[in-house]
């Protein structure tokens, strides 16, 4: 919030981070990332910010480090916390959801059952539904 402040203060805008698996699930804070003013990579999979980073010439050691939540102080991935899948299927799972891919066919692709498929799409619907408000805007009466 702090910086906030003083991006307010300075006329300036904030960048948050969010790609598109974290936009799309709401696995970003309402006040973080989810109040910047630009988010230029909520469009980019994961994997896409990966292969985005390795472009830039962004260098191995951080590419390869991989993310946590910092919510708990016992180490664990993002996608041990929040995703059901590796970043690269999930990432997979939400392409299928959103260009309407059944669920057998996804699967087929990824080597996993139809109905593991059809518990992620449940999963993606699920922490959709439950982020919706997190992509409002502001209210004004």
């Amino acid at each position: 919030m702090l910086e906030y402040y003083h991006a307010d203060r300075l006329v300036f805008a904030v960048a948050g981070t969010p790609n598109l698996l974290e936009y799309d699930q709401g696995f970003f804070v309402k006040n973080g990332d989810g109040a910047a003013d630009i988010k230029p990579i909520a469009h980019l999979y994961k994997t896409q910010v990966y292969e985005l980073a390795a472009v830039l010439g962004i260098p191995e050691e951080i590419r390869a480090r991989p993310p946590t939540t910092d919510t708990y102080s016992l180490p664990q991935s993002q996608e041990e916390f929040y995703f059901s899948l590796p970043y690269d299927r999930m990432d997979a799972c939400l392409y299928a959801r959103h260009h309407d891919i059944s669920a057998a066919a996804c699967g087929a692709a990824l080597g996993l059952a139809a109905d593991q498929i059809e518990r992620v799409f449940r999963d993606i619907d699920a922490k959709r539904h439950a982020a919706k408000y997190l992509h409002s805007g502001p209210l004004t009466l």
